[in-house]
């Protein structure tokens, strides 16, 4: 998502520049009537002056009635919206915030220091007073909220902290370097140890016996945190002029040199610190284990504007720690599977899909790529299979596993009997907590199913089901009874079978601490092989899933588990060829080579237009999506109004008058409801990686409440949220806004935010569909190529639990291609898997409609993509075929999705419903009348001076 920026600006200007030509025009001419009148007679003179000033106002209204009623429509009607949170919803939010940071910050190690009976802290480093809020792009927050700072929830709790260690970061730097969508500045500011005065680190020893050190890292849309922080080009300012923070090679997640000093200096002059990290991305925590000093270690992962006095209350034991990790922290990222196959890779042999755009952030549009090199091993599914299959040593590399977090007390959980029914498995799981203090627990079930050598490739460890008790006094218990369906068991096979498959043999239902750590498992047999074809499908399917991504395969060569992950040094390596295969260029699309005629069917029959059957649009409200007056709604749509609907859906759906369809505004913002035209904000709530941490579904919905709640009173129908990618790398952009590297845990707390949402009427914009987990080139044509066995079990899995758990009404498509296919315009994708495999109803937007090389609005709506997100006409988002049977089809395809959505939503609750002017449009006719009458007095005021100079 983008919000409005310079390049906006400079293409409005471009959509106006004829009006304001032809107001110059008029201009020069009155000018030159002027100049000319002056060799006139008096009365003459007199007449030919006034004529020309009274005909260049005429032009002033009639122009600027012509841009404000034409190509400014749209952006005057956005921006003259109503809509702001209320001071109570501010208070709910602020209060949710504290409970999902209360649950979602992890405690990852606590040697018998926490919670602390220490009072008086001295919290060092700069973060600490400048720590990770949430991330940048649409994730921003709005400082029209008071944000309350570490520090704050610290003093909240009860905690007093050392001012002057506050007052020296205070004085260093006020700001945090801005990681933006147009540039991004990598600084880490922390003052060099040598400026630290002795004196104030003398102080602080006899201020406390007790050290916190926070640091920080932050993300943001349209930029990958650094591999490399010595690479060229990279914005880094160093703290000092003595060294370099970092050496050639280091990436962004491990400590820089001062931050290390700064750790060698107070880990050797206290022996009780902790260590806070307020950051989405996950962190090389190594250097925990070369300080013995450091007794605490606290992952907080961007606790918004209102969240971190659940820090404070953490470490005095207010609230107990029941957080767990909702990404795997490895010792050596740069060991990851993924690493040398993440980042900036181009074609060399695209010449022909390569345009200059002139455009001063598009530059150069050429096809880029990315390999997926791991396949389905993402996250904790290589490392405990890899583990399984010794190809690595799992405490060497895995620190905090999938799944992990500590307590301040303890828990037994017992595991009961499974039991299957009707395809669907559960167990019950007691939960007893059996330490000294109240506290949460979650519970986390995995499989482990057969696997044969060299046959469908399966991860050794699986997350099927989890739960999260309520709060257990000391000596309580709680029976969870977790669930799953034995078709959830199945892998896809998209080599032979080309479906998905629930091989025979034993599945082992383990209860784990964590995605390592096995508390009790129970074993589940399947007796005989279920391949779920166009015979026999998924229960949760409508139609069978196949084989829709063959031509995503490319050429690279992808891990296999086989012969204990034989492959792994050549299938990790770096790109190998950076040429696209003749293959895929034959079936490459991009705007150079996109000719809607060559798509169109003969036997097409043209759909009527302009149509009078006197339906209104909320006749259709609750009726099914299949019932028949919808097509005689959809006679009565022009070709014209379909056209302005599909192409200008930026923050809106229009208003579309022959069927009285209302306007509707959307508004952005995974964490905060963001009104970019109006200027409104709603209060920036915990990221998602937060809430996905608490592992509690509960809470999963209270925050959509929130969010749909917030929406509501901001009068917006549509939320362009929330955004469930998959954590593929810790490197990447947007952790902050996306939610985990397992499709389960972030599908389930996705689902559980749009049915809430949808309570209020919102329908939620499930993002960015799909396989747009990296930053790097998102808008340069990067393909994504990948097995179909990973974009179904991994990149698709959450959006498909969202929409058949949660019953998404919306989805944004993404910038990336899967392989030689853009998402947004991509049949396979929007139409064989959404639409009919998974069942979807409504409608899919594009992200932000940059009028890039590859984003076409015929392309868009011909597969399955309906709305274009741009306010205003820019050339791609029009769509070119207005002509053709095949084209208004499309058309009318596209606009019935957009209607269906909308109809169902708050716009057309009573209340809400508004389709007819607008007030600015009022009160614009009611200054054009006024104008009028004031025009012809002044003309009829001019010929009556005229007449008297002419008597004298």
């Amino acid at each position: 998502m983008l919000t409005v920026n310079m390049a906006d600006v400079i293409n409005v200007l471009k959509l106006i520049a004829p009006y304001l030509i032809a107001l110059g025009v008029v201009l020069v001419a009155a000018i030159a009537v002027v100049i000319i009148a002056g060799r006139r007679e008096k009365a003459t003179r007199f007449m030919m002056r006034r004529q020309s000033l009274l005909a260049l106002l005429l032009a002033i209204v009639a122009i600027a009635n012509l841009i404000c009623f034409g190509p400014m429509s749209n952006m005057i009607t956005l921006a003259t919206g109503n809509g702001e949170i209320s001071d109570k919803t501010i208070d709910e939010a602020r209060a949710l915030s504290e409970d999902v940071a209360g649950e979602g910050i992890v405690l990852l190690e606590n040697k018998g220091i926490l919670p602390l009976s220490q009072k008086k802290l001295n919290v060092f480093g700069w973060s600490s007073t400048n720590p990770y809020y949430g991330g940048t792009g649409s994730g921003g927050f709005s400082a029209d909220f008071e944000t309350t700072s570490l520090l704050d929830g610290l003093h909240q709790a009860g905690f007093e902290t050392n001012q002057e260690l506050s007052d020296f970061y205070t004085a260093y730097r006020t700001d945090r370097p801005e990681i933006g969508l147009f540039g991004q500045d990598w600084t880490l500011p922390e003052p060099a140890l040598s400026t630290y005065p002795e004196q104030m680190l003398e102080n602080a020893k006899n201020y406390s016996d007790t050290a916190v050190i926070v640091f920080a890292r932050s993300g943001g849309e349209g930029a990958d945190l650094p591999k490399d922080m010595t690479a060229e080009g990279l914005t880094y300012n160093q703290n000092s002029t003595e060294y370099n923070d970092f050496s050639e090679g280091q990436h962004i997640l491990q400590l820089s040199k001062t931050e290390r000093d700064l750790f060698d200096t107070v880990c050797g002059s206290y022996e009780n610190v902790i260590v806070v990290y307020t950051g989405a991305n996950t962190f090389e925590m190594s250097f925990v284990d070369e300080y013995p000093s450091i007794k605490g270690l606290i992952w907080c992962q961007g606790l918004g504007q209102g969240g971190f006095p659940a820090l404070g209350d953490i470490l005095s034991g207010e609230k107990n720690p029941s957080g767990k990790t909702s990404d795997t922290f490895v010792r050596h990222i740069d060991k990851s599977p993924w690493f040398n196959n993440f980042g900036d890779y181009a074609f060399d042999n695209v010449d022909e899909f390569t345009l200059d755009s002139g455009d001063m952030y598009l530059g150069v549009s050429k096809p880029h790529f990315v390999n997926y090199v791991e396949g389905i091993y993402v996250g904790y599914r290589f490392y405990e299979t890899a583990a399984v299959e010794g190809l690595i040593n799992y405490d060497e590399e895995v620190q905090y596993p999938f799944g992990y977090g500590l307590s301040y007390t303890t828990f037994e959980q017992k595991m009961g009997d499974l039991t299957a029914e009707n395809g669907t498995i559960s167990v019950s799981v007691t939960v007893t907590n059996t330490g000294s203090v109240a506290g949460k627990s979650a519970v986390e079930l995995y499989d482990t199913p057969p696997y044969t050598n060299g046959g469908i490739e399966k991860a050794a460890v699986n997350l099927v089901a989890f739960e999260k008790t309520d709060l257990l006094q000391p000596g309580n218990s709680q029976t969870l009874t977790l669930s799953f369906t034995e078709e959830s068991l199945a892998s896809y096979d998209d080599k032979n079978a080309k479906s998905y498959v629930l091989e025979a043999g034993d599945y082992v239902i383990s209860l784990r601490a964590d995605a390592h750590t096995v508390i009790d498992e129970k074993t589940y047999t399947v007796d005989s092989t279920v391949v779920f074809d166009e015979s026999n499908k998924r229960s949760s399917d409508s139609v069978a899933a196949t084989n829709h991504f063959d031509s995503a395969l490319g050429t690279a060569t992808y891990l296999s588990r086989a012969d204990h992950f034989a492959n792994y040094e050549e299938a990790t390596a770096a790109p190998a060829s950076y040429s696209m295969s003749d293959e895929a260029k034959a079936e490459y699309v991009c705007n150079l080579n996109y000719n809607p005629t060559a798509y169109n069917n003969d036997s097409d029959v043209m759909p009527v237009t302009g149509a009078d059957n006197g339906l209104k649009l909320e006749d259709l409200r609750g009726a099914s999506y299949d019932d028949e007056r919808w097509e005689q709604l959809l006679d009565q749509l022009k070709v014209s109004e379909m056209v302005s609907l599909v192409g200008l859906g930026g923050y809106q759906t229009l208003e579309v008058p022959s069927v009285q369809k209302a306007r509707t505004t959307d508004c952005d913002g995974p964490a905060s409801i963001t009104n970019n035209f109006t200027g409104k904000y709603s209060i920036g709530m915990p990221s998602s990686v937060t809430l996905a941490c608490t592992f509690n579904k509960k809470l999963g919905y209270e925050y959509g409440h929130i969010m749909g709640k917030m929406c509501d009173e901001m009068d917006a129908s549509g939320w362009y949220a929330p955004a469930i990618n998959t954590h593929r790398a810790a490197l990447g952009g947007r952790e902050f806004e996306y939610v985990s590297e397992d499709g389960l845990l972030s599908g389930t707390m996705i689902a559980q935010e749009v049915i809430a949402a949808k309570e209020f009427g919102v329908y939620s914009y499930i993002k960015h569909f799909a396989m747009n987990d990296q930053e790097t080139n998102r808008w340069n044509m990067v393909s994504i190529w990948a097995p179909e066995q990973a974009i179904r079990e991994i990149y698709l899995k959450p959006f498909e639990i969202a929409v058949k758990e949660g019953g998404a009404q919306a989805v944004m498509s993404s910038y990336s291609y899967i392989g030689p296919h853009w998402s947004g315009a991509n049949d396979s994708l929007l139409n064989k898997v959404l639409r009919d495999e998974w069942g979807f109803r409504g409608m899919v937007i594009t992200d932000y409609f940059l009028g890039a090389n590859f984003m076409d609005a015929d392309a868009a709506i011909r597969n399955g993509n309906d709305l274009m997100l741009v306010a205003y006409e820019m050339g791609d988002n029009t769509v070119n075929d207005q002509t053709s049977a095949t084209g208004i089809k499309a058309l009318r395809t596209a606009a019935k999705n957009i209607m269906y959505t909308v109809v169902n939503s708050r716009a057309y609750e009573p209340e809400n419903l508004h389709t007819g002017l607008y007030s600015w449009q009022i009160a614009f006719i009611v200054v054009d009348i006024i104008l009028a009458a004031l025009l012809i007095f002044l003309e009829l005021k001019a010929i009556r001076k005229f007449k008297e100079l002419k008597k004298a």
